[in-house]
């Protein structure tokens, strides 16, 4: 899984950095992240660990007072990161697809849907605008749009959520892509929908073969469609090993602490949280970053940065405790 010779996209020492009034704020910092050939790799944590922020490095989605500082995005022995806006466009909604979490803001409000969607197809290849309604009309069909014709000329508004969130998924794969970026695309619907469109996705990449990055903070998803899992922290990867793996042995206390908080079915005790918050961007501790929140944190967790280790083949984790055990 570590193999970047094996991969579809190898992010190396990736580190964003924000320009701001209070200095130089880092969301991405130093970030390793592995996609092997059509498989499914989770990103998790809790909001404002740099999930998204990484997933937008990868798109070149960042606002104007942030850029790519050092590392590489390698993909298909392309680095991203070297290629002009121009160059990373032909990729960007062809090869690599981005699905987001809200689609009535991804969504144009004035313009139909099946005409949103056809343009990504016009974007990328020479092909008639009847050509790419027809199969804009059969995307719909194959992620389960009802009436997918007449679909096709609504507005965003005249969609439920999940029939929106349909819409999304068909602009992402409608030129299928190798990489399905998923940006926590299930948060906002309910479980019903959640679960038929988690059943979606395993069924494109079943068919279509394509890798999937699922950033979330619900490790019931993790469980349910993932392969590898790397859990970020205040804008650093602090474990990362094979879904069963992690869930089975975690090594780092916020990894325990997040499936600690996961309700089980078979006991009537409280749920535990994990005490505090994650540090601001402009207020970073100077050691292991949750030291101030960690049960376990000695006077070397608040003064050094640890560094992320194998503790077994594949399975990963920057924590002193847990690489002295």
């Amino acid at each position: 899984m570590k193999d970047a010779a094996q991969a579809l996209l190898h992010i190396e020492n990736l580190k964003t950095v924000i320009s701001s009034k209070d200095g130089k704020l880092v969301p991405v910092d130093g970030v390793d992240i592995t996609i092997p050939k059509g498989k499914t790799v989770g990103i998790v944590g809790e909001s404002g660990c740099g999930k998204s922020m990484t997933a937008m490095s990868i798109m070149g989605l960042l606002p104007n007072t942030t850029h790519i500082e050092e590392g590489k995005i390698l993909f298909q022995d392309m680095d991203l990161t070297k290629l002009n806006p121009k160059e990373l466009r032909k990729i960007t909604g062809d090869k690599i697809s981005i699905i987001f979490q809200e689609p009535m803001t991804s969504l144009n409000p004035v313009i139909q849907v099946g005409k949103q969607v056809r343009e990504a197809i016009l974007l990328h290849e020479k092909v008639s605008k009847e050509e790419a309604k027809q199969r804009v009309i059969e995307i719909f069909r194959q992620v389960g749009i009802p009436e997918p014709e007449r679909r096709y000329n609504a507005y965003p508004h005249q969609l439920s959520g999940g029939l929106r969130q349909r819409v999304m998924i068909g602009m992402a794969m409608v030129c299928n892509p190798d990489l399905l970026i998923a940006d926590e695309p299930t948060t906002a619907l309910d479980v019903t929908i959640e679960a038929q469109i988690l059943h979606l996705m395993r069924q494109l990449q079943k068919d279509k073969g394509t890798s999937i990055m699922m950033i979330t903070h619900n490790l019931g998803v993790v469980a349910e469609i993932c392969d590898q899992v790397y859990v970020m922290y205040a804008g650093k990867v602090v474990e990362s090993a094979e879904v069963h793996e992690l869930f089975q042995n975690p090594k780092h206390p916020y990894t325990q602490g997040l499936l600690g908080a996961l309700p089980k079915m078979d006991s009537r005790q409280r749920l535990n949280s994990i005490d505090g918050m994650v540090p601001t961007l402009k207020d970073m501790p100077t050691g292991c970053r949750f030291a101030p929140r960690c049960p376990m944190a000695t006077q070397k967790c608040r003064e050094e940065q640890p560094d992320l280790v194998d503790v077994t083949a594949g399975h990963q984790v920057r924590c002193f405790m847990s690489c002295s055990k």
